[in-house]
């Protein structure tokens, strides 16, 4: 191929020379020269209104995204400044079964999961003994709230301090910093609030401030667990859409179990 576009170069070059050649008279090549300037004068003047110059360049999939601005009034070729809409937090009922092999993997290394699933179930007992209860999933962005701050503000956003709440998570990692500092806040400020977290992954687990934020949590009664291979199952026969099909854990489930527990151990001893 590479010597089919070295023969192809040449031969465009003497095109080219062979249009260019003009008239040897000097007066109609001036002519000729000025006429030429002139049209394509008037063809920049037009060319706001028959060509689509301020298009938005189509981002990744093939769409134009939200926010993006159109074209360019009163003959200005200059786009102004692109904001893309941030995403929005997503809450259902069961998740795919794609996104949780990939999203929920203890994998010590977890390049490419860059978002939180956050798999909830939450017990309401009354005063007088009766019960109710929430169940779903939600996932964030690293653009929006994180799933933990959006639990509180989509799905528990109500309080009642006359009733008991027993919130369990299952969540593909545990918090960050800032997530523990306000789960923190919340737990002090809603005394009848339990909360048990059950992660996969420990996010960051070597930094100082995660690691002082996850024993913030824990000094305010909040438990922290890794989810041992029973525990991937019951996610996944409870949050996920498996058309009835077994789950059986990946081969180093265990072993990254262990290896996760025993960090956290560490951590919180």
């Amino acid at each position: 191929m590479a010597d089919k576009k070295d023969s192809k170069t040449p031969s465009k070059g003497l095109i080219k020379k062979k249009e260019k050649k003009v008239e040897s008279k000097p007066e109609k090549e001036k002519e000729k020269v000025k006429d030429k300037d002139e049209k394509m004068k008037k063809k920049s003047e037009k060319a706001p209104e028959n060509q689509p110059q301020n298009e938005v360049t189509p981002q990744g999939n093939g769409e134009v995204p939200e926010g993006a601005q159109g074209p360019a009034k009163d003959e200005e070729f200059q786009l102004e400044p692109m904001e893309l809409p941030p995403f929005e937090t997503i809450v259902g009922d069961r998740m795919n079964p794609t996104f949780f092999q990939f999203q929920f993997k203890n994998v010590e290394y977890s390049s490419g999961r860059n978002k939180t699933f956050l798999c909830y179930q939450v017990d309401i007992q009354g005063p007088t003994g009766e019960s109710d209860g929430l169940r779903g999933y939600l996932e964030d962005e690293h653009s929006c709230s994180h799933a933990e701050e959006a639990f509180f503000q989509q799905v528990l956003a109500f309080y009642d301090k006359s009733l008991l709440y027993t919130v369990t998570w299952y969540t593909s990692s545990s918090p960050c910093a800032a997530c523990a500092a306000k789960l923190v806040e919340i737990l002090r400020a809603r005394k009848t609030l339990r909360l048990i977290i059950h992660c996969s992954r420990l996010f960051q687990w070597e930094e100082p401030e995660i690691q002082a934020g996850l024993q913030a949590l824990v000094s305010v009664g909040c438990k922290l667990r890794m989810m041992r291979p029973l525990d991937f199952v019951y996610v996944w026969s409870t949050f996920v859409e498996n058309e009835e099909d077994n789950f059986t854990p990946w081969e180093d489930c265990q072993d990254n179990f262990q290896y996760y527990d025993d960090r956290l151990c560490d951590i919180l001893k």
